[in-house]
């Protein structure tokens, strides 16, 4: 379906909800009654990479937070305060920070390209590849910005279960996972990082294990 302006995102829109409604009496009915979702999808900006599509999830069955790299710190309040929403209010069982290959934001730090102000935000990604400079480069060049994807978002993961609220969540007892994965856009397939975390005492070997496997997987 091409676009050609503004107007045709309401056409779309018109038809889009009239289709769903044929297939599927009551559906916008019931969906306006309430927001369970089970899973909190924390993944990049690229349009790219829509969270229920490739999930095969429906709107109201998965939380979706946003940005350039699909980066999680603690200064940035916005992204806390939309996990503390899903962890706390939403009750969500898992967590996924899904990064993927052919990213923007991690290409433009593995090389060290200016964008502009968003330079000042690609910094954090540009401190995960420092901090596995050794890794990055024992590996052939055509595979380190991939390498460096994978290795992104190992990183977030540790950054959520550090944060405030998956600490408070997981001392109440609150059972929630976070997950860390990659998506292909050559092949529409999620990957799985072997970055599966479900307390705080299991994150230091299973850091150690994803990031060797990264290494094993690209060299």
């Amino acid at each position: 379906m091409t676009t050609a302006n503004i107007s045709d995102l309401f056409d779309h829109n018109r038809v889009w909800a009239a289709q769903m409604e044929r297939e599927r009496p009551g559906f916008f009915t019931s969906l306006v009654k309430q927001q369970t979702p089970k899973f909190m999808w924390i993944g990049c900006s690229d349009s790219r990479v829509p969270a229920n599509q490739i999930t095969g999830l429906d709107p109201g069955e998965v939380f979706v937070h946003r940005n350039v790299a699909n980066i999680v710190v603690h200064s940035d309040l916005n992204a806390l305060s939309a996990i503390q929403f899903a962890v706390e209010m939403l009750r969500v069982e898992h967590i996924m920070i899904v990064g993927h290959y052919g990213c923007g934001g991690v290409l433009a730090a593995l090389h060290g390209t200016r964008i502009g102000l968003a330079d000042n935000w690609i910094r954090h990604i540009q401190d995960v590849r420092d901090r596995h400079r050794s890794l990055l480069e024992s590996l052939p060049e055509n595979r380190r910005a991939d390498a460096l994807v994978d290795l992104n978002v190992i990183e977030q993961v540790v950054n959520v279960c550090v944060s405030t609220v998956m600490v408070d969540a997981w001392a109440a007892g609150q059972k929630v996972s976070i997950h860390g994965w990659a998506f292909g856009v050559h092949d529409g397939l999620l990957q799985d990082l072997k970055m599966t975390v479900a307390s705080p005492d299991a994150m230091e070997h299973l850091y150690r294990d994803a990031v060797d496997s990264v290494w094993a997987a690209r060299k």
